[in-house]
């Protein structure tokens, strides 16, 4: 199975370094937390995200691994679409088991232009179809604040989920980010992320590297603050604009 998830990932970067262009895309700063930024029409960008939960980290052997493939679009230079391929790999003892996980579709539309407005605001929804059927389909919206002092960047997304059957319930999340580019394609940074409704909440450092206008990655770690939290999580993304 990992032979399998590596072949996957190594043949994914092969083929988008290929494709790869002139353009620093969609270059995140954070890993958890979206930005005043959408892709520029016409332009495309291939992403990989990998991330690791681990509930406890005194039983290293439970965790779970997710691996999501990205196709964005820009239809216009304020407008995008992404198509996302989900796959989830569950580490139990003595079970294992590495499965499709479903698909999402996103779009994203930034209102006016940066500096305009006293925030930069960007308006996110994307639907969610999980493989399993037992488990409704759900939508989910983000409302996106950003702003950029010289090299410092803030941004803050506030988030709303909902289950399109009779029994789910509005979930109400939210993440913010703060970095600063260091060095030219390099930034340091911290987010925090959380869930209202369930009272787990996150922080802890980011960083984000953009060593070619062909490709770009960001790293995250969060750790747990409350009981409810998982001890631990990380998430690695690559981009390749083309």
């Amino acid at each position: 199975m990992i032979r399998k998830i590596l072949f996957t990932t190594g043949l994914f970067i092969m083929v988008a370094a290929f494709l790869a262009s002139d353009g620093y895309g969609d270059w995140r700063s954070y890993v958890w937390t979206y930005e005043y930024m959408t892709m520029k029409k016409g332009k495309a960008e291939l992403e990989y995200y990998l991330t690791m939960k681990m509930p406890d980290t005194g039983k290293t052997n439970v965790n779970t691994w997710q691996h999501q493939f990205e196709l964005e679009y820009g239809i216009t230079d304020r407008w995008d679409v992404s198509m996302y391929q989900n796959f989830k790999q569950i580490n139990r003892p003595g079970k294992h088991t590495f499965n499709y996980d479903g698909f999402k579709i996103r779009t994203r539309y930034r209102i006016w232009e940066k500096g305009k407005l006293p925030l930069d605001t960007l308006l996110y929804f994307e639907y969610i179809r999980p493989w399993d059927f037992s488990k409704p389909n759900i939508i989910e919206g983000k409302l996106i604040f950003a702003k950029d002092i010289g090299k410092l960047n803030l941004a803050y997304n506030q988030i709303i989920k909902q289950g399109l059957d009779r029994d789910s319930r509005v979930v109400h999340e939210y993440a913010a980010g703060a970095s600063y580019e260091v060095a030219p394609g390099f930034k340091l940074g911290a987010e925090t992320k959380g869930n209202f409704t369930a009272g787990t909440y996150f922080v802890g450092p980011t960083i984000s590297w953009a060593p070619t206008n062909k490709f770009w990655a960001s790293l995250g770690v969060i750790f747990g603050t409350t009981k409810k939290s998982d001890d631990i999580r990380a998430r690695i993304i690559v981009g390749f604009p083309f």
